[in-house]
């Protein structure tokens, strides 16, 4: 990302000509609406035991602190008791990685909030393109900026609404209003009334954003360019310009 290319100019003194950024990829046949089939995602939705016609929200992302999942827990709470949602369910998909104490905390602030029906914790998906397609809304509630953001690429081109913090990667990969929307990192009351505010959108405009996002992904993040463009790097350190 720009991001991660203006860290290493300015901390490390890479000078600008030194520096090529090449967006990171995801494999557009994996993720492809037109390629999950009803059958896989009515098995994932049984197996998760979502009940019919309730707004999904997901969280994709290992179960560490920085990656939001604490503000995700207050916007739902928000979402309840300010702007009149009474029943939705949040998805926190990913695993602990052996960090117990912390998933038993987000566990503990869904009880304390009275969440415990809406907050579930997903251990493993082995199918996040149905689980895409399961979902509402797809947040990234990144409290440190993300050096790209797979997920939020990921779901423009399942042609999901998607909801990131304003910073780091997202800011590239997002097309704010268009594609998807950010939000203040931290900010729950901010990421609730921007969730809030997918829920409600007329069909015909969320199916013009969906068209939005999925051209927007194919058009820049294909893992063809983004190996496209690194073979051209390697070739480019192969044989040095003049000005190298």
């Amino acid at each position: 990302s720009h991001f991660i290319a203006s860290h290493i100019h300015q901390y490390y003194g890479v000078g600008w000509e030194r520096v090529r950024m090449v967006p990171r990829g995801i494999d557009l046949d994996i993720f492809d609406p037109a390629h999950v089939s009803p059958e896989r995602i009515i098995q994932l939705s049984t197996a998760w035991r979502l009940p019919d016609g309730v707004p999904v929200i997901m969280l994709p992302g290992r179960l560490t602190r920085w990656k939001g999942q604490p503000v995700l827990i207050e916007a739902m709470a928000e979402m309840r008791d300010v702007l009149g949602w009474a029943d939705m369910r949040c998805l926190l998909v990913g695993s602990d990685q052996g960090r117990t104490d912390y998933r038993e905390a987000l566990l503990a602030q869904a009880r304390r909030l009275g969440l415990d029906d809406v907050v579930h914790i997903i251990d493993d998906c082995r199918d996040l393109p149905a689980a895409y397609m399961l979902s509402d809304v797809v947040v990234s509630a990144s409290t440190d900026p993300e050096a790209f953001g797979r997920i939020i690429v990921e779901a423009q081109a399942m042609g999901r609404p998607v909801v990131a913090s304003d910073h780091g990667g997202a800011r590239e990969t997002v097309i704010a209003g268009e594609t998807g929307w950010l939000v203040a990192p931290g900010d729950a009351p901010a990421l609730a009334q921007a969730i809030s505010d997918v829920l409600e959108m007329e069909i015909v405009l969320r199916k013009r954003r969906a068209e939005q996002a999925i051209a927007h992904a194919r058009a820049n993040f294909s893992k063809k360019r983004m190996c496209d463009e690194t073979l051209g790097v390697y070739r480019e350190v192969l044989n040095p310009g003049p000005q190298a």
